[in-house]
Formats: structure tokens, sequence, C-alpha cells
């Protein structure tokens, strides 16, 4: 894991680069004020005033010399920086007060520090040096640091492949994460979790002895305090089961288990925080795979709710399997439930990559939630919970089926078939994100990504922080 907290450092007047971010309608202003060297510089440079422009600056020396970027980020973007975090020398920076920031880094220092993230689990990395940011704002550095770590925690889990990351070793980072912590972990697994668990058990029954199913479940923090419930789907690799992917659809589907990903990371930050709730993390994790034993089309499934579903499509198994673990949180009456999934293509086909659907049953949650959302500005997209197609989950011979048939509003029924799964009057959150990001940006590399962690911790951070 890469050392974040070596990267951002306080600024006590050392030593450093200097960084000139300047808006493209402020160009001509500050370069009306620099040296004639400075003014050659840029023009050497080419630099015209658009976004995106840089330069290398010369100083009064030879080997003083500052960087130019021109950037039309709004001042409270992660991203405003994140260009240079990877594509300077090795050294230490901090931002010029003759921008509109004023020499604050602000939330730049997240992008900073995760342009300098590379996964490098298969293949070592370019040796490079640290490219250390100096910033005056001391108390907001480790809280930096920390959202850093768990967005490259949630790369880092989905950019592995399948066969190095199955339920034992989704369990294996519940059991790190607790042990950090002082948390306790409980597995159900085998006949206890086909008891218990009935659709994770038909969902994971299939798979290899070592990648047998299992429910995670980590919890934390003062039973005094509001309850909070965290689920994540675990589908370590997805083949579609006997309703088969094509090859071109197994592709990514090792990042079938980013919502557990997500799940984890947000774990891991409100421990971290010490937020003042008694959290319970759960975890489904399977694998959807295809043998002689696999769950079938057509088959009616039990259910830890007690109901019945007809399984109308083996590849619609993510929400079976959050269906039981959303009724097992559901069972301690928690103030709150929020729940990541990678769980439809009609939400990608809607909203694209970078917009988690997002659905909530409770307006006051709605509003605290996307409100948090565009503070920190991770977006996310609200869909309806639309009643009028709840009938779409209707069966002939059990109480609801999984998927219906035609592919109508398909993150909407998906939606729709958790919502039987939580209590009545539970604020609920579900987040359905691809976890994946398949165009790389400056600190946001093709891969694993975090959709909608920052947004949902900001939301805890806001409700259950310190008073």
């Amino acid at each position: 894991m890469t050392d974040f907290a070596a990267l951002l450092q306080p600024d006590r007047g050392q030593p450093a680069r200097t960084i000139h971010v300047v808006r493209p309608e402020e160009y001509d202003g500050w370069l009306a004020t620099q040296p004639a060297r400075v003014r050659t510089a840029v023009v050497a440079a080419r630099v015209t005033g658009k976004a995106g422009n840089r330069a290398i600056l010369p100083g009064e020396s030879p080997d003083d010399w500052s960087m130019l970027l021109l950037c039309d980020e709004a001042l409270d973007s992660p991203w405003r920086i994140a260009s240079l975090g990877d594509g300077l020398p090795e050294g230490t920076y901090r931002l010029a007060g003759d921008g509109a920031d004023n020499g604050a880094v602000g939330a730049a220092g997240l992008g900073w520090l995760l342009a300098q993230h590379r996964f490098a689990r298969y293949r070592k990395p370019d040796p490079v040096g640290a490219r250390i940011l100096l910033t005056p704002e001391v108390a907001a550095i480790d809280e930096t640091v920390r959202i850093a770590a768990a967005t490259a925690r949630v790369r880092d889990l989905v950019d592995t492949g399948a066969s190095d990351m199955g339920p034992a070793e989704l369990e294996a980072e519940a059991d790190t994460l607790a042990a950090a912590h002082g948390a306790t972990v409980t597995v159900t697994r085998g006949d206890a979790l086909a008891t218990g668990y009935p659709m994770i058990h038909a969902v994971g029954q299939a798979a290899a002895k070592d990648r047998a199913p299992r429910l995670i479940e980590v919890e934390w923090g003062d039973p005094a305090h509001p309850r909070i419930a965290i689920v994540g789907k675990g589908v370590c690799f997805d083949s579609g089961g006997l309703d088969i992917k094509p090859s071109a659809g197994m592709r990514l589907m090792k990042k079938d288990m980013g919502g557990a990903a997500h799940a984890l990371a947000l774990a891991a930050l409100v421990m971290q925080a010490r937020l003042r709730v008694r959290l319970h993390l759960l975890i489904p994790a399977v694998e959807n795979a295809i043998s002689g034993n696999a769950f079938r089309p057509g088959d009616v499934l039990a259910t830890r709710a007690g109901v019945t579903v007809e399984n109308t499509n083996t590849d619609a198994e993510g929400r079976l399997i959050l269906g039981d673990a959303l009724t097992k949180a559901g069972e301690a009456a928690p103030d709150l439930i929020l729940d990541f999934a990678t769980l439809t293509g009609a939400a990608r086909v809607a909203l694209g990559p970078d917009l988690p659907a997002t659905f909530v049953n409770d307006e006051a949650l709605a509003t605290d939630l996307f409100a948090a959302a565009t503070a920190v500005r991770d977006p996310l997209w609200r869909l309806p919970l639309w009643d009028g197609y709840d009938d779409m989950l209707r069966s002939d011979m059990a109480d609801m089926v999984n998927a219906p048939d035609g592919g109508f509003a398909g993150a909407i029924t998906a939606a729709l078939f958790l919502r039987r799964f939580v209590p009545a009057g539970t604020p609920w959150a579900h987040l359905d994100t691809f976890a994946w990001r398949p165009t790389g940006k400056p600190a946001r590399p093709k891969g694993g990504e975090a959709y909608g962690l920052r947004a949902a911790y900001a939301l805890l951070k806001g409700r259950f922080g310190c008073k």
C-alpha cells in the first residue's frame, strides 16, 4: 500500500518548489506580473491560456524553477492538481499564494495522493521517487490520508484477479480490518449457511470447496450508540451461472465483489474516525460458478426472511445474496442501512460508469446523502423506488421472482427486490455502483474505482461524528 502519509506534509517553511495554479480567465493578469524570463518561458512552452496548459518556469538561479498549471477545475475539486501528482520530478512542492486558492491545498490533496498510487500486485511499478506536497491546513492531513487509503483499498481489491480474491480472501480482509480496530468477526458457512441464509448458499454452492460461500460479519463500536449496517455484495467471480454470460461479459467479472470492497473501505473509515456508531458490516461472499449442483433457472429458493423466490435468471444472483444479508442486518433494528453492489447493467446503460444509481426509501436520508455527495464532489444520481413496477416481481408459483422478464427498468426492479428484505420504517440507501473506470483520468487510472464511497462517509460523519 502506498505510504500516503509521507506525501502530504505540514508546511513549516521548508524549501520546496512552487506550483502556480492559475485559472484561464486570470492568466493574462497573472502573466503581466511576471518577470521577462517567465514570460519568455511560457511563450516557448506554447502556453495559450487554455486549461491544461503547463510550463516549467525558470527562477533567478539555474537550479531554481517552479511549475505553472492552467486549470479550470473548481477550488473544491479533488482533481484540480491531480495531473501534476505523477508528472513532476520527485521532490517537495507547495502551491503558490498567487491564485484564487491563495496557496491552500484543500480537497486537491486527495488527488495529489491518489495520482501516486499504483496497483503493484502483479508487476513492479516504475521506480519514481515521492512527490511531497506541503499544506498549511495541517488539521486536514490525517483525514485526507485516510480517504486516499480507503479509495486505494477499493481499487486494489477490485483490480486483484479472481483467483487471488475469493470468499476466503474477503474474509481475510475482514479479519485484518477487525484486528486493527478491536472489532469482532463472525463467519457463517456450511450447513449453518444453508439453513440460515439459503439464498447465499444456493448462489455459491457450485463453487470449489476452497471458494465456498459464506456470510462475513464485523461488529464494532459502543452498543449504546446508534446502530448502522453496511452491506456489500461479494460475488468474487460471476460466470452468470447456468444462464452463462458470454466471454465478453465475463471479462470484468472479477469486479463483481466491488460492493464488498466499498463496504470494507467505508467500515475502515468509520472505525478510524471513531464515529459514534455501533457498526455492523455484512458481506455475503460467493462465487457464482457452474457445476452439477449449480442452482437452476426455475428453482424456487427459500430465504432467511421466510418468503420464497422463483429464480428466473441465475445471472441475477447479486440481489439474492443481498436479500439474505439485508434480512440479517434488519433483525438488529438498525437506525440506518447502506448497501453497495455492482448490481445491474441497466444502471450502467442509464447513467454510465461515473454515476452510481442510488435508491433511497427515506427523504431525510436522501437529503443528507445527496448534500454530502455534492459537498465532497462524489456524485450520485437518484432513481426512483417506483411502486408501479413492484408487480413486475410477481411469480406464478412463489412469493416473487428475482428478475422480471422483458428487461424494462432493470435497476429499479432490482432495487424493489432488495426493498422487500429491508424492514419497514428503516432508512435505507442502495448504491448500484460500477466499481470500475473504463478510461483513465489524472489520479483515476483505468481499473477498479470507488464511486460513492466519499459521499457515504461524509453522510455518516455528518450524522454520527464526535459532537
